[in-house]
């Protein structure tokens, strides 16, 4: 099935709520978690299961960071528009790494959790924090991102087998960054393995 999601470049309804996503979305992150721990119901199998696209993941999550270098805020920002790396497979490769993690997760948790994840990933990513990011990089990097934009899909590959390009990359911020969500991703694992006995 393939998503439709609405243009980052025309005028928004409720971009009061968009901007409110964007900045509370380590927040709705955490909420999320937490539901998924509430109801999960994990075995051996599934917590194997899941490892998997939680390390994929993670891994990812630190390939791009390397390339993006500044991520973190409450404000959408860009000192330049990305486009090697794994942002030539894909326009938001954090975003499909933190939906591999959860898609782990909810894979641990069991099936109501998956179901509530991937619900709540699409309205959040899909319809809401990617449409604010991509209007904001339109308008500052004009035909550069719209080219871009053209070329690379949101969350998957427009062509197969996809074309890395290599750019610089600072390993530095994997450790100065993103060793926080690195942490988060270790403690949200070992708390979904410690539902196995409780």
């Amino acid at each position: 099935m393939i998503l439709n999601l609405p243009k980052a470049d025309g005028r928004a309804e409720f971009d009061w709520i968009r901007a409110e996503a964007f900045r509370l979305r380590g927040g709705i992150w955490t909420a999320l978690f937490l539901a998924i721990l509430a109801v999960a119901r994990p075995t051996a199998t599934t917590i194997l299961v899941g490892a998997l696209p939680v390390l994929l993941g993670q891994a990812l999550r630190c390939w791009a960071v390397g390339c993006i270098v500044l991520y973190r805020g409450e404000r959408v920002k860009a000192r330049r528009l990305v486009t090697w790396g794994p942002y030539s497979i894909c326009r938001n490769p954090l975003y499909v790494a933190n939906g591999l993690i959860g898609l782990g997760w909810g894979i641990m948790a069991g099936p109501l959790a998956l179901s509530l994840f991937l619900v709540v990933f699409v309205i959040l990513y899909g319809f809401l924090i990617v449409p604010w990011e991509e209007r904001f990089l339109s308008e500052k990097f004009g035909k550069a991102f719209d080219d871009y934009r053209k070329r690379v899909g949101t969350f998957w590959p427009k062509i197969w087998p996809p074309r890395v390009s290599s750019g610089p990359f600072d390993y530095s911020v994997i450790w100065n960054s993103e060793k926080h969500s690195m942490l988060v991703t270790v403690v949200g694992t070992s708390l979904l393995l410690s539902r196995l006995w409780w």
